[in-house]
């Protein structure tokens, strides 16, 4: 046999899309195809021998579309094909044993929009990797790391094909090249060997979907900007974890984020949540969540879910200062997209879903997208009552022309489930020791809700680098409680006297967001400027009614249930009507300033104007009015400097602000409440930008928190005072080809700092001091067992208070879940096993009067197809 060593090279496919007629396009848009590329020996005109090409840079982001390779008797050509390969500038530069080059102003994107990574592993003899990422928004970098020196490259230009780069094979003259083999996904097919080579290159594609580790984010600036380059805390929850975790619920979802802990979720019926100790306020896409009035939020048509750490008023006005969670949603595809998904485990739970979407029309200018789910069982208390769920969203993006966007999207939820409002009550400072199952309310205590949304996007391009957009959204719930409460419960004894309730609320929410983005330069300086105003009404009614002890008792120890009938709404005696409306007017400035490579400023101030009224009527007559007008200025201010190109350390000073309700002697409402955070942090990248870490350390103070009078109990002055400081690293991406990893430890110190009450010095409730997680799966990559995989996931919370007295204590748990799922295709089944020991834990809590026990072992089965 002839030995022959092997060559390789590298193609990257650009298809700009926007101002490209349908014709050209349909023809451009080809599938991965490996086979029948030219050889490196067939292209003309080298321009250079590893050293920097420079062409002229394109004015727009290219999008790349395709990368495909080919072997040779050298080594194996890859080619970046692009109809504007001689606009791109590639730059080059070595590290270690690491050929890099970055091609900025071009993405690589799928034709149907979405992100991928190009990937072979030890291709040929002296070459350990390719990679082809997208590094940040604007770049695209290629790295050929050679085993034991920097690999030769040559880099060629072709007016048909576009930028080619050749590795050469550093195997000895006369010793046959065994390059290794990796059996791709779906989308892309393995390459067939050329007229030269003799031995295939098979190659690893996979979508940013896929990917633990997010390179982007929008939540912390409302611009499309790498994470490495944000000053301040901001954690991502891919979608690819939710499906590996098998995750529907924002509770667990969020338990992949440091210093975020859930909390009481009002009878299970609310997603709840504290970050770094003080309240966090759920987005969607930008938009407050049914003002504070949330409900248990659907992650069916979710993309990902970003949490921003840290004050946020900046640009999203009344917030606490531990930070916001948006929950970003799927958007329409360019291409075909089908996918049906039933989920089915413990506790009766079936879960079917849908996921569809493409184009409406030839010329793909109207797209669509529509998830659906349906959701029955699943709760493992003794209710009567079950979960009944049904959620529907469809979503329609009109390309009006190669400058506008129009986007209109809807949703509708409608929830039945348990009214589980007492959980499991404490004696003493420790949760009762009855089971987790047993309930104390009533077993047909119920919850209603339901929620209508409808919003529209727009964006239009003036340019390259002037962007207006316009955002409009609506949502509209209703909800009914109707329940058997705990009021007083005789530790000794464990008999419990309750009262019967039966609320009503409903909630209108309208918010518009007008924003303009510039880019342009000083000299040097480079700068991305947002200019925005949000305008936002919410309105919130409560009818409640209550027959305060008037429900029989109960013993937890030995319950008898149904003792009397429950009374009708219209036959409770005591009954309560609030009514609030929030107006708030915000104007923002921002500006991104890039004063070098390595050095990032950001910089932006808000003004809010906010008026709130609140209005309380009870059955005895009394009425009291409440008019409150706060204005604000809330700054932000961080610098990023990054040393070498993967490591970013930052530093920020960030405020937040919140109006106060109360009075004080004189009648005047206290002043706004208002956060202050210094926070600085190391952000790195590695393994080509496939695995993140990010440790922060910050000080949050928020003042002018209201506290008793003491010269008079029924005003407040605004002497109180909360702090948290802590420390937090979160990790996320992949370290090996299959090997995924999220983790996450976080150490929180919040409480009260100043008080003229007992409470001063005492523990926020609900937050402990430590908190840590682990989710890992591997999936293996060749052989006959290609496509198996498994998943281990270690959640740890430690001790923490049940309440802001400090009354009781809840104990520190570790859970454990895993995982074994099989891809095979366009299909995927699998098993996942959460609480593996069953072990007792309390989700969250609020006070001795609302504590929500976790789930024990349970066992979900999921099988899903795509076409």
């Amino acid at each position: 046999m002839t030995n022959k060593s092997q060559q390789v090279v590298l193609m990257v496919s650009t298809l700009f899309l926007l101002g490209i007629a349908p014709g050209l396009a349909q023809t451009q848009a080809q599938k991965f195809d490996l086979a029948n590329i030219p050889s490196i020996r067939e292209i003309k005109l080298p321009l250079t021998s590893a050293e920097m090409l420079v062409q002229s840079p394109t004015s727009e982001v290219v999008q790349v579309t395709q990368v495909q390779a080919n072997p040779t008797d050298k080594g194996v050509d890859i080619i970046l094909q692009t109809l504007l390969g001689q606009q791109l500038q590639l730059v080059n530069r070595s590290a270690g044993n690491s050929f890099i080059v970055d091609v900025p102003n071009a993405q690589l994107r799928l034709p149907s929009g979405e992100a991928f990574t190009f990937r072979s592993d030890k291709p040929i003899a002296g070459v350990t990797e390719i990679t082809v990422t997208n590094f940040d928004a604007k770049t695209i970098r290629v790295s050929v790391t050679g085993e034991k020196s920097i690999p030769t490259v040559e880099l060629y230009d072709s007016a048909n094909e576009g930028i080619i780069f050749s590795v050469a094979s550093t195997a000895p003259r006369g010793q046959q090249v065994q390059p290794q083999t990796q059996q791709p996904p779906s989308q892309t097919q393995p390459s067939q060997p050329s007229a030269q080579g003799d031995q295939p290159i098979e190659l690893v594609v996979t979508g940013e979907q896929d990917s633990y580790n997010a390179s982007n984010a929008t939540t912390a600036t409302r611009t499309d900007t790498p994470l490495r380059d944000i000053p301040q805390s901001i954690q991502v929850v891919p979608q690819q974890v939710l499906k590996d975790q098998q995750t529907f619920r924002l509770t667990d979802a969020l338990r992949n984020v440091s210093g975020v802990q859930s909390g009481s979720s009002f009878g299970g019926t609310r997603d709840v949540f504290s970050i770094r100790g003080f309240g966090g306020v759920i987005f969607k896409d930008g938009f407050r969540q049914n003002g504070d009035r949330t409900i248990i939020n659907e992650t069916a048509n979710l993309e990902r879910i970003e949490v921003l750490k840290g004050p946020a008023s900046v640009l999203f006005g009344t917030v606490e200062p531990g930070g916001i969670i948006n929950l970003v949603t799927k958007q329409p595809l360019l291409e075909p997209f089908y996918s049906v998904e039933l989920q089915a485990g413990s506790f009766g739970l079936v879960r079917p879903s849908i996921d569809f979407s493409g184009p409406l029309n030839n010329d793909r200018t109207l797209l669509y997208r529509l998830n659906a789910v349906d959701e029955r069982g699943g709760n493992f208390r003794d209710f009567d009552q079950g979960v009944y769920r049904f959620f529907v969203s469809p979503v329609v993006t009109w390309k009006i022309s190669d400058r506008t966007d129009l986007t209109f999207e809807f949703s509708y939820l409608d929830d039945t489930r348990p009214f589980d409002i007492t959980g499991i009550p404490p004696i003493g400072r420790k949760i009762a020791d009855i089971p987790y199952s047993r309930v104390v309310d009533e077993p047909d205590n119920i919850s209603f809700r339901n929620e209508l949304s409808a919003s529209y996007r727009l964006e239009h391009r003036f340019s390259e680098n002037w962007t207006l957009r316009n955002a409009f959204r609506f949502s509209s719930s209703d909800q009914r409680f109707i329940g058997a409460r705990y009021s007083t419960l005789d530790e000794t004894t464990g008999n419990l006297s309750r009262s019967w309730s039966d609320n009503k609320g409903t909630n209108q929410s309208y918010s518009l967001q007008t924003n303009l983005i510039g880019k342009f330069a000083t000299g040097s300086v480079k700068h991305t400027l947002l200019f925005g105003v949000d305008l936002n009404r919410d309105i919130n009614d409560l009818h409640n009614y209550f027959a305060f002890g008037g429900a029989p008792g109960i013993n937890i120890f030995n319950p008898v249930y149904r003792v009397t009938p429950r009374p009708r709404r219209e036959d409770l005696p005591f009954n309560v009507t609030f009514n609030n409306s929030l107006d708030y007017l915000g104007i923002y400035l921002q500006d991104q300033v890039a004063l070098a490579d390595n050095l990032k400023l950001l910089v932006g101030g808000r003004f809010d104007i906010v008026d709130q009224g609140s209005s309380f009527t009870n059955s005895a007559g009394a009425n009291t009015n409440t008019q409150v007008q706060a204005n604000a200025f809330t700054p932000r201010i961080g610098i990023v400097y990054q040393p070498v190109p993967p490591l970013s350390l930052y530093a920020s000073y960030s405020q937040s602000f919140a109006p106060n309700t109360a009075t004080t002697v004189s009648g005047s409402i206290l002043e706004p409440e208002r956060g202050t955070q210094y926070e600085v942090g190391i952000r790195g990248e590695f393994f080509n930008s496939r695995l993140s870490a990010n440790l922060a350390a910050y000080d949050i103070t928020k003042t002018n928190v209201a506290t008793t009078d003491p010269n008079n109990t029924d005003y407040s002055i605004a002497v109180g005072e909360q702090g948290s400081q802590g420390i937090e690293l979160d990790v996320a991406g992949e370290i090996l080809p299959g090997w995924n990893i999220i983790a996450n430890y976080g150490y929180t110190d919040a409480k009260v700092t100043k008080d003229n009450s007992p409470l001063q010095g005492n523990r926020f409730e609900d937050v402990p001091y430590n908190g840590a997680s682990l989710w890992t799966t591997y999936q293996i990559q060749r052989g006959d067992l290609q496509g198996l995989g498994f998943g281990l996931g270690l959640f740890y919370v430690g001790e923490r208070e049940g309440d802001l007295e400090n009354t009781y204590e809840l104990s520190s748990y570790l859970r454990t879940d895993a995982s074994i799922f099989y891809k095979r295709n366009n299909w995927r089944a699998g098993i996942n096993f959460k609480n593996i020991f069953d072990v007792n834990y309390i989700e969250g809590t609020y006070s001795r009067q609302q504590i929500t026990p976790g789930a024990p072992f349970a066992v979900l089965g999921t099988f899903s197809i795509e076409f």
